[in-house]
């Protein structure tokens, strides 16, 4: 992600000023930059700390990594303490989030539909850190919100057995090398189906994403997502 982002800024009259791998950083050395905005695509047993390193600096900070989310409330809680400016998304993918949009108006379509059921499946390359992706939860979070009959999603792995609990969301995660990542809603009952399917192509659409939310949130404060940025 971070390569794509660099490819993809120069082209949209960004500078590059400071770039961290594996070794990490410390507030002090972004505060000695002329930084505008930080984009964290790490890992999430790092994000968090990242997170802190930049609100310190007093340095925007567009988040990208998933798996952290536990610690959501309490990030929130010290950028507003801070006056700092945070914006997160578990995709940057402007079609995810459009994607996003359409899921939620079906669920609140199917709802009042009692003999079709829905389930969530994500696949992702093999280099892939967290199951189910941060996508894949969203979406389920997205249908949880307005299908009265389910109360919580639960995850499998693809070969194994789904819940068999009516009012359990199943996500299924797959693993295929070389896949930017697809996740599909499946509304099925016993006559037919209906699925809504987001397929990435490269990584460029997070990228370009994660940099149009950075341009946004350049000299503000607050906490955003990308709803803000897409107004949606």
């Amino acid at each position: 992600m971070g390569k794509a982002i660099e490819e993809l800024s120069e082209g949209r009259g960004h500078e590059i000023a400071f770039k961290v791998g594996r070794e990490g950083f410390s507030a002090d050395q972004l505060k000695s930059q002329q930084i505008d905005v930080a984009i964290e695509f790490s890992t999430p047993d790092s994000a968090v700390a990242n997170i802190r390193k930049c609100i310190e600096a007093g340095v925007p900070v567009v988040v990208g990594t998933t798996a952290w989310y536990d610690q959501y409330d309490k990030i929130c809680n010290e950028v507003e303490a801070q006056n700092g400016s945070l914006l997160t998304a578990t995709n940057f993918s402007i079609g995810v989030n459009l994607f996003w949009k359409i899921v939620n108006e079906a669920a609140r379509l199917f709802n009042s539909q009692p003999d079709y059921d829905v389930d969530v499946k994500e696949i992702h390359h093999l280099q892939k850190l967290d199951a189910p992706s941060g996508t894949a939860i969203t979406t389920a979070q997205k249908l949880l919100a307005e299908l009265d009959g389910k109360s919580k999603w639960v995850h499998h792995e693809k070969g194994s057995d789904p819940s068999n609990e009516p009012n359990h969301l199943n996500i299924e995660s797959e693993r295929v090398d070389g896949v930017p990542g697809t996740h599909i809603v499946d509304f099925h009952g016993p006559i037919d189906s209906i699925e809504i399917i987001h397929t990435a192509h490269n990584r460029r659409g997070f990228a370009l994403g994660a940099l149009r939310a950075a341009e946004w949130l350049a000299g503000r404060k607050g906490i955003f997502t990308m709803n803000d940025v897409l107004e949606l």
